[in-house]
């Protein structure tokens, strides 16, 4: 493979790159907690989009329980959105460790 044919690939390869990585940040995880009593909305760019909390969760006497909730919720998506990242990225980069992909 001469240089030409190498910085043609690297030109596709960073295009199909670009490419999974809006549509990541166009697609929208759930991360939950105790059911669906905390939810939390996620971009494929880990930006939070809503958080939503059953009244059931909210007691003023309470408040360390529904931290709790909103970490595991918090979380959950952090870790749905590694996973579709890896399964999206994956593909093109080989399966190679890029830093900050």
């Amino acid at each position: 493979m001469n240089q030409a044919q190498m910085m043609a690939q690297l030109r596709k390869m960073q295009a199909a790159m670009t490419k999974a990585q809006d549509e990541l940040a166009n697609t929208v995880v759930t991360g939950s907690a105790s059911g669906e009593l905390v939810q939390v909305e996620m971009s494929g760019d880990f930006r939070v989009r809503s958080v939503k909390v059953g009244k059931e969760a909210v007691d003023p006497d309470d408040v360390e329980t529904l931290e709790d909730l909103l970490v595991v919720a918090f979380n959950d998506a952090v870790a749905k959105v590694q996973e579709l990242s890896s399964r999206k990225l994956g593909g093109i980069t080989g399966g190679l460790k890029i830093p900050g992909l």
